[in-house]
């Protein structure tokens, strides 16, 4: 009997001993022999209504599953001295890291908000070169500069369209939903000639490339050719509005601004009476271009054609159908006889005349929503916008799919290429401007807050390729036209 009495103590002990170990989960250094009794001692001193067989396989799962943490912690660990090792040298260079105490403060349940980011990315990231980890705390060397240096202030309501002169002098010239067009001294910002012949929005502008002539298209179903003289005044210095680096992510202000009454200028001369009237259409002429040689021009309308006229006749020389939806633009090649129309059914449009026999046309599909505007480069490309947020750069030799595609936060309006630095400049519905480069890499943001840039939709974009002050002009719905000075460092356009 008392035998008895001493086993039945031992085995009441050995069952709390179990009991105990499986209420208890702690890290051990145990063998994988030690963790398979353990899950078995676990399994006879648990109730449950698991098959055993199922239970054991669970328990095979989550012993895996802390191994894996097991290996990631450690790595973490080493990690985390690779950091502090490199902070070392960067602070033995001069150089300084917000999250140096990345250590300690990983560790912290109230971690600063800007900690808790960057130990987010590390644990994303952990398995990276330690290269990489060095590269991406170096700090840009070089950013680009872009300076507000004039602002051109006189519409009655929005500017659609902008462009410079291709000749002497070189002056801007802005279309506005006020009914107008004006021409501006780019240098002081004043009106120079103001011509007031359409009866409905002027929605374009374009100068004819070796005369001075202007092409007007218009909301009164017209557009119009009209001639020009103007003298540029004296220049006056140049006030310093803003000089301050691009912004790339930072928005100072998102608040509407009240416009107020603008006042037109009174002593600007007018023209009322256009020289030549193009007529045709049955709808809006939204924009107008001139073909190579300035001898014949193509309007877009939203009656779904183009039309091609001749100058000298105003006689239609073709008519150019095909797109499903209202077009948006068009758009000439500098030295070639091609045109390219846009159109709110998602496609843009490649008309070719450089064979007068054959008039070939490509469909270019791609964009989702409206095409806003496609342009030519110099080169062999096309760069289309539209209202899916993106723009697509295009080679004309091969239009099955894009070369580059840049995907935004906001629809893009109509867009222009710089020839000589190659940057796109894209007009933005939410008021931004920025600039890209051919291969779809970001360069920059234009500035804008509550004391510059536009405070409405962004219409328009034209780049300037003389030697004025300005050498990009953007336009919007808040009634004025602004001129910058855009610096962009060849370290950047490289990248």
């Amino acid at each position: 009997m008392p035998v008895e009495s001493g086993s039945s103590g031992a085995a009441r002990q050995a069952k709390q001993k179990r009991k105990s170990h499986s209420l208890s989960i702690r890290r051990t250094n145990s063998t994988e022999q030690e963790r398979s009794g353990l899950q078995r001692d676990m399994l006879e001193g648990q109730d449950s209504k698991l098959p055993l067989s199922l239970r054991s396989n669970l328990l095979d799962l989550f012993s895996q599953i802390e191994r894996e943490f097991e290996n990631l912690y450690i790595e973490n660990l080493e990690l985390r001295r690779e950091i502090e090792t490199l902070n070392d040298r960067l602070a033995a260079e001069g150089q300084t890291f917000e999250g140096a105490d990345l250590a300690k403060g990983a560790l912290k349940t109230k971690a600063s908000h800007s900690t808790s980011q960057l130990s987010q990315k590390l644990k994303t990231t952990y398995k990276a070169s330690t290269s990489k980890i060095v590269s991406s705390f170096k700090a840009t060397t070089s950013r680009a500069v872009c300076q507000l240096l004039r602002e051109y202030v006189g519409h009655r309501d929005g500017i659609w369209d902008l462009s410079v002169t291709r000749t002497q002098p070189v002056v801007l010239g802005t279309a506005s939903a006020d009914h107008s067009a004006m021409l501006w001294s780019i240098e002081t910002g004043k009106c120079l000639l103001k011509y007031m012949g359409h009866q409905g929005s002027v929605n374009s502008i374009k100068f004819h490339p070796t005369e001075q002539m202007a092409l007007t298209a218009s909301g009164d179903q017209t557009a119009h050719i009209w001639r020009y003289m103007v003298q540029l005044p004296t220049p006056q210095p140049v006030a310093d509005i803003s000089q301050t680096p691009c912004e790339d992510d930072v928005d100072f202000s998102d608040k509407d601004e009240a416009d107020g009454e603008v006042e037109g200028p009174n002593d600007c001369p007018s023209v009322r009476v256009a020289t030549t009237t193009l007529r045709s259409h049955q709808g809006v002429v939204i924009a107008a271009d001139w073909l190579v040689g300035g001898k014949q021009v193509v309007t877009a309308s939203w009656d779904r054609a183009a039309n091609l006229y001749d100058v000298e006749t105003s006689e239609l020389v073709h008519s150019l159908t095909g797109h499903d939806q209202e077009l948006t633009h068009c758009c000439t090649h500098p030295t070639q006889r091609l045109v390219v129309t846009s159109s709110r059914d998602t496609t843009f449009r490649l008309w070719d005349f450089r064979d007068p026999s054959i008039h070939s046309v490509n469909v270019f599909q791609g964009h989702t929503d409206t095409v806003t505007s496609a342009v030519f480069t110099v080169g062999d490309n096309v760069v289309s916008g539209s209202d899916d947020r993106t723009v697509k750069v295009w080679d004309l030799k091969n239009m099955r799919s894009p070369i580059a595609t840049i995907r935004t936060d906001s629809a893009v309006n109509r867009i222009s290429v710089s020839v000589n630095q190659k940057i796109i400049a894209l007009p933005h519905d939410n008021r931004q401007v920025r600039l890209f480069d051919m291969s779809g890499v970001r360069l920059a943001r234009l500035p804008r807050s509550n004391r510059q840039g536009h405070r409405r939709m962004v219409c328009c974009s034209a780049w300037c390729e003389d030697n004025t002050s300005c050498n990009l002009f953007t336009c919007g719905f808040d009634r004025q036209a602004i001129g910058w000075n855009i610096n962009i460092p060849a370290l950047l356009q490289e990248k």
